[in-house]
């Protein structure tokens, strides 16, 4: 986990292969049953479109 701000309901995951950040929205993680991510804490997830901005987020997130 780069970065999330619980206040404002999201922040962006730096995936361990250098690739581009992934948004992640704070809806996936009430979906995973997760109330909020640390800095440096270490995730599983996947990936889709946005519906509605186009952009790739995190769909469903885990804690590793």
């Amino acid at each position: 986990m780069k970065f999330y701000n619980d206040q404002k309901g999201y922040g962006f995951i730096a995936p361990d292969d250098g690739s581009k950040d992934v948004f992640v929205h704070a809806t996936a993680l009430e979906r995973a049953g997760l109330r909020g991510l640390a800095e440096g804490q270490k995730v599983e997830f996947d990936t889709q479109q946005d519906r509605r901005t186009g952009k790739i987020a995190v769909g469903t997130i885990a804690m590793v």
